[in-house]
């Protein structure tokens, strides 16, 4: 009976693949306007069930609409997407476990890490269970003494063979075949590798449920899903469509070196720095490497100093909450506010919190957006490096630990902060980008970092921490950089111009809108981005009145706009798209974990080079002509 079942869902899975939107495999944004929040995870798979349950009984049902009418899966394609869910359905049922029990991910160590971050504060022991080879990333020592994980490892031949254990008890086996596993009760955590497209975790057993949570968010906020095209290739072979020698490398049809080589050489070009450059699976993949890679250098040349990640608090909410994330886990890591918005200077509140620091004798690594974002404001360059370079003592009148200053570059790639001679080449500062954003035009997720020559060794650090949680750039990652880096520059110039005269338009037609945007004086410096936030006019008596009409009249210009203009105007969290103009509001999607009282409750809009501005003007104006 099981097989019949099984095999009616592949024949529907195979139908699925035949029909599928493209913008299953192809884009990085989600659209916001068909995302409930409070049904995150299980929406997209309820209607997706509905739609094979019919499926049984009709053959008659217009699949590729119904699919292209499918609400959005997960609120970052990081977390999870179309094809991820997919894929984790179709393992749930052949294991006869529920879909929410299988996670897949890009990374073959992170499932581990996920578990092992989970019982640090359980303070539960876990067995690691390996047949044939642990994964050349899985770096044991620095696992127990730089992240405190707790474990024991042990070889095995097979499954069956697993003892008991007093604690969690992990299965890692390397396997061509995804996603079938001969499940028996000894085991909390089975963990399956695919040689090139990454791997899945099947949580085994409904006492081990409360991990799941736990798992997606470490795949949300430290790594990737297995990806879309890799998702794709796992589905295919289930189906018997694809031999399982044929996905050793999906959509990818360049040479893997090749690619990566090229993509190297466009980040030096575009960052003028001369250090090797670092492309992880996401910006965030990247950013948790500089921060381990960091954490690592302190534990061994500033033994048992305190470490401080100074980070804004109404920052990107995936950079707030990793940062806060990795401090929970280590006794001697703690995150500081560092004020930078909205009537706040970045380089004053840089000066007073280094001040503190220095006086504690503490390590100081302190994180920060320039443009910030949502408000676009780029602090006194000149007096930023004063203040990054400035001599400090500790309390005993010792010379203190200089910083390193993380710059999270996303909004204008293009500036020139490190190379020689330029603004930050001789303070200790790393630069990232999100690869999701103009790298790679919202192709893909991957994101890069570069230093200067004053963080060699740092870099290093950082790199073998991107290699231990298996981070690095996937070969058609690889491959969209190539393509993609290249025009960057020329695509920034050619979005900023739309936007500024976007922007002028704005200030025209509704002067009592209040604009956060660069200055000319700032774009003639090169700070060109194609973002600003629309901080509209409101009315009321009271401020809760105000706040509320405010909050009403964003949701009222995004539907005009993606009603009006659906091919181009999309509710999305992303920048430094090919095409279209993306609209979002940073309190209910970039924001989503920042504390309630830093959030940004305004409109956030993205344009690209490739537009109808003139549409866009027309649009707005019967909006402005509404209120």
């Amino acid at each position: 009976m099981k097989i019949s079942e099984d095999k009616k869902m592949l024949t529907f899975v195979s139908e699925v693949l035949e029909n599928m939107p493209s913008a299953w495999l192809n884009l990085t944004t989600h659209r916001l306007d068909i995302y409930d929040e409070s049904l995150a995870k299980t929406q997209f798979l309820d209607q997706f069930e509905s739609l094979f349950n019919e499926s049984v009984d009709s053959s008659a049902i217009p699949l590729r609409t119904s699919l292209s009418e499918l609400p959005t899966a997960y609120d970052y394609i990081r977390l999870g997407h179309p094809l991820s869910c997919v894929l984790e359905w179709v393992i749930g049922n052949l294991d006869q476990v529920k879909s929410e029990n299988v996670i897949s991910f890009s990374s073959k160590t992170a499932p581990v890490l996920a578990i092992l971050r989970k019982n640090l504060f359980a303070n539960k022991n876990t067995q690691i269970n390996y047949s044939g080879d642990l994964s050349a990333c899985f770096d044991a020592e620095v696992l127990r003494n730089v992240y405190g994980y707790k474990f024991e490892l042990k070889h095995v031949e097979k499954a069956s063979t697993v003892s008991e254990f007093d604690g969690s008890t992990i299965f890692i086996s390397e396997r061509n075949e995804i996603g079938r596993f001969d499940l028996i009760q000894n085991i909390d955590f089975y963990i399956g590798l695919h040689p090139s497209l990454g791997s899945v975790l099947l949580v085994n057993g409904e006492e081990n449920e409360s991990y799941i949570s736990e798992i997606q968010h470490v795949r949300r906020r430290e790594t990737i899903a297995m990806t879309p095209a890799n998702c794709l290739a796992a589905l295919k072979s289930l189906v018997g469509q694809l031999s399982e020698s044929a996905h050793k490398s999906p959509q990818s049809n360049g040479d893997v070196k090749t690619n990566k080589s090229l993509v190297l050489e466009s980040i030096a070009t575009i960052t003028g720095s001369n250090t090797k450059a670092l492309v992880g699976s996401s910006g965030l993949s990247i950013q948790y490497a500089i921060m381990m890679g960091l954490v690592h250098d302190a534990q061994e040349n500033h033994k048992g100093k305190a470490i401080k990640f100074v980070v804004p608090p109404n920052c990107y909410g995936g950079t707030n909450d990793q940062a806060r994330r990795v401090a929970a886990c280590l006794d001697n890591v703690e995150v500081v506010d560092l004020p930078v918005d909205g009537g706040n200077d970045m380089n004053r509140s840089i000066d007073i919190i280094l001040d503190k620091i220095a006086g504690e004798d503490a390590i100081p690594y302190i994180i920060a957006e320039i443009p910030t974002n949502p408000r676009v404001e780029v602090p006194d360059l000149i007096q930023l490096k004063a203040v990054l370079s400035k001599v400090r003592k500790t309390s005993s009148g010792e010379v203190a630990t200089d910083p390193v200053f993380i710059l999270d570059q996303t909004f204008c790639p293009n500036v020139l902060f490190l190379g020689e001679g330029e603004i930050l080449s001789t303070v200790r500062t790393i630069s990232f980008a999100s690869g999701s954003k103009f790298p790679s035009g919202g192709l893909c997720t991957a994101g890069y970092c570069v230093g200067n020559t004053k963080t060699k060794e740092l870099m290093e650090k950082i790199e073998r921490h991107l290699n231990l949680c298996d981070n690095e750039a996937t070969a058609l990652q690889y491959e969209i950089l190539a393509k993609q880096l290249p025009s960057m520059n020329q695509r920034i110039i050619d979005a900023y111009l739309n936007t500024r005269e976007f922007v002028n338009f704005i200030h025209e037609v509704l002067p009592d809108a209040k604009i956060n945007f660069v200055s000319e004086e700032l774009a003639q410096q090169g700070f060109t981005p194609s973002v600003f936030s629309l901080d509209l006019p409101t009315k009321g008596d009271s401020d809760e009145e105000k706040e509320s009409y405010k909050r009403a009249l964003n949701h009222k210009l995004i539907n005009l706009m993606i009603t009006q203009i659906p091919n181009e105007s999309k509710y999305c969290v992303s920048y430094g798209q090919l095409k279209g103009c993306y609209w979002t509001i940073p309190a209910t999607s970039t924001q989503g974990t920042t504390k309630e009282g830093d959030k940004d409750y305004i409109a956030r809009v993205a344009l690209s080079a490739n537009m109808d501005l003139e549409h866009h003007k027309k649009v707005f104006l019967d909006f402005v002509e509404s209120i």
